[in-house]
């Protein structure tokens, strides 16, 4: 990271840990009579430390952003050749690659024989398949569960995927406590693989659940998806490049996987956040030792963008998203196409998080969001990849841009390829947030991955009669990869030894001219379902024809259990992760409060608490003007 940015990060952290100690020594005074903060009486202290603290906050934001302003030189995107001024990242959630992207890319022949994918290697040239499953199969209570054609579109319980849950998946190791405990046995080196364990661990969350259609289909998690399933994103990986040996940073659940795509590292956070996470968080947010992508990006002058359609998305928690940041670089999700058709947008990076439903209402169950996690309609994802890329398709900025679509983990879906090992990011691991003592030397379990462009070659017809692929990418790839094919893109350094040491995908950009490629994508295909509020999904607005009408929200009926209250449901790991998030954002609008904070966050005891507290901070960001907010109403 340049100087500048060095410095200005420097003030940032001194900022939050100046009001740290400043509320620290409140709560000392208060109890110690002898001594001279104890002899101020407490609506005395507490009017001083306010009349400090709120000058003294803003005076340091200040600085910080003027030492970038001072220091800063005219940054420039020296993108591949001049051609990509923008690269567009949308990551969805908790899917495996053979449950995705394994069929659908290929096809299943009268007697239900898996033919895969069939296209040209990205770096050979030469005819290939892609790396689809086969009659693999898991067997539990001596039941065999092979791989099979047709996955549901929403599961009836979310398969686990916490670090041990993952540990039995790949390695057949056992755990102990129910689902969610997330406990186990860890030597320090992974186990040897045997991906024996997906069912037997999905089984543990059917009977725990105690829920019936999770019983009766205990295969669920070894179904992969058809092409008329998929329509929109099998479309993609045909049309454009598949990546079919991409795997998550870690053999674990979504929020050490996500911080791995912006910073190259978790910072030794090998779980979901727990409890104590919550009451004892640097409420300044997750820090890493390097910074985040997000830094280098501003150390090098080069503007991004974040659109969210969740009122409380993920990428807030990290540090350095204070309200100054929030106000002028996030969006909503549905002003994407809107912005794209400037002329003038300028986003040499813009990562796009999806609208994760119902997490604190509802059971928790996450319907009625687009994030595609497993408990949703999966039509819902399928619907917000199509708005994405017809709204960069139909945008002036078509021609310099570049589209990841990817996933953040598994989800607890069987993949037959074994994952290798990780290279370990070196850079400095917080004990607190490391439990199991995982040294992230190995990788997790493979994700979908499309990269498109239209300097993405269209290799022309000819060949292989049944060849229904463009480029299948075999070479091996991770969440560090993302980072580094942005960082060589835009001549940006590593953040890490992980991004350092990673294949980056720059070499699938080599046609010669742009290409063409469709305006729209098929609709996605009808699931039959139709959930208690399913939301219109965003729109692209079309360049040049009129701009379609929003679709109108499905209403239908859901089951009793799906309107349940939420007030007696304990804490789900997702739903203590969106409360560790609402504390952030609630300390960046009361700095001085981080006491305060602490302690309802660690009142909070149920899935009805969290969501109060959720919509109440959402509530407040959107007064301050925090326009991806928009969503908060659905809670």
């Amino acid at each position: 990271m340049r100087a500048g940015a060095q410095i200005r990060y420097a003030i940032i952290r001194s900022r939050d840990r100046w009001h740290a100690r400043l509320v620290g020594a409140r709560a000392a005074g208060s109890g110690a009579a002898g001594s001279p903060a104890g002899r101020v009486r407490p609506w005395a202290a507490d009017r001083i430390r306010r009349i400090v603290a709120w000058p003294l906050y803003w005076l340091l934001t200040l600085a910080a952003y003027a030492v970038r302003a001072v220091l800063r030189r005219p940054g420039q995107v020296p993108a591949a050749g001049g051609r990509i001024e923008h690269i567009f990242v949308l990551v969805l959630e908790n899917r495996s690659f053979d449950h995705m992207l394994g069929l659908s890319t290929g096809t299943v022949d009268a007697g239900g024989a898996i033919r895969p994918g069939a296209g040209i290697d990205a770096v050979t040239g030469a005819p290939t398949t892609v790396e689809g499953p086969g009659t693999q199969a898991n067997s539990h209570a001596g039941v065999a569960f092979p791989i099979r054609t047709g996955a549901p579109y929403a599961m009836p319980v979310d398969p686990p995927h916490e670090f041990c849950d993952v540990q039995l998946q790949l390695a057949s190791t056992s755990i102990t406590g129910p689902p969610h405990d997330d406990r186990c046995t860890y030597g320090g080196a992974y186990p040897p693989l045997t991906l024996g364990g997906f069912v037997d661990n999905y089984a543990n969350q059917a009977a725990v659940k105690k829920n019936a259609s999770a019983l009766a289909d205990l295969g669920a998690v070894m179904a992969c998806f058809t092409p008329e399933q998929l329509p929109v994103l099998s479309t993609l990986a045909r049309e454009f490049a598949v990546c079919d040996r991409w795997f998550s940073a870690l053999p674990g659940p979504t929020w050490p996987n996500r911080f791995f795509l912006h910073a190259a590292t978790s910072g030794g956070l090998d779980h979901s956040p727990g409890p104590l996470d919550v009451v004892g968080t640097r409420l300044d947010g997750y820090q890493f030792e390097n910074g985040t992508i997000y830094d280098a990006l501003d150390g090098k002058d080069l503007p991004w963008r974040v659109y969210a359609g969740d009122a409380l998305p993920q990428i807030s928690a990290l540090a350095g998203m204070d309200l100054p940041t929030t106000l002028t670089h996030f969006h909503r999700l549905d002003e994407l196409s809107e912005h794209l058709r400037q002329p003038d947008f300028s986003a040499a990076y813009t990562f796009i998080e999806p609208d994760y439903g119902h997490v604190l209402s509802h059971s928790g169950d996450f319907r009625c969001g687009n994030s595609q996690h497993p408990l949703d309609d999966v039509t819902h994802g399928e619907a917000l990849v199509k708005y994405v890329y017809e709204s960069i398709r139909r945008s002036p900025h078509w021609e310099s841009s570049l589209l990841v679509v990817t996933y953040d983990e598994h989800g607890g879906f069987y993949d037959h390829v074994p994952p290798p090992a990780a290279v370990p990011p070196g850079d400095r691991t917080d004990p607190e947030h490391n439990r199991h003592g995982f040294r992230f030397d190995q990788l997790g379990v493979r994700v979908p991955a499309v990269i498109v462009s239209p300097w993405i070659p269209q290799v022309p017809p000819g060949g292989s009669a049944d060849r229904n692929c463009n480029l299948i990418d075999h070479t091996q790839y991770d969440h560090g990869s993302l980072l580094a094919t942005v960082e060589r893109l835009y001549g940006l350094p590593p953040l890490t030894r992980r991004d350092a040491q990673a294949n980056d995908f720059a070499h699938l950009l080599s046609a010669k001219a742009p290409r063409d490629a469709p305006w729209t994508l098929p609709d996605p295909a009808d699931s039959g379902t139709a959930g208690d509020g399913d939301p219109a999904q965003p729109q692209p607005q079309p360049q040049p024809q009129p701009q379609p009408q929003p679709q109108p929200a499905r209403q239908e009926a859901g089951s009793p259990h799906d309107r349940m209250s939420a007030d007696g449901l304990p804490l789900t790991p997702t739903a203590r992760g969106f409360l560790q998030t609402a504390a952030i954002q609630e300390a960046r609008l009361d700095p001085g409060e981080h006491e305060r904070i602490r302690n309802r966050a660690d009142g909070v005891r149920t899935l009805g608490d969290a969501g109060r507290y959720l919509t109440e901070v959402a509530g407040r960001l959107s007064e301050r003007g925090v326009r991806n907010a928009g969503s908060a109403a659905k809670r």
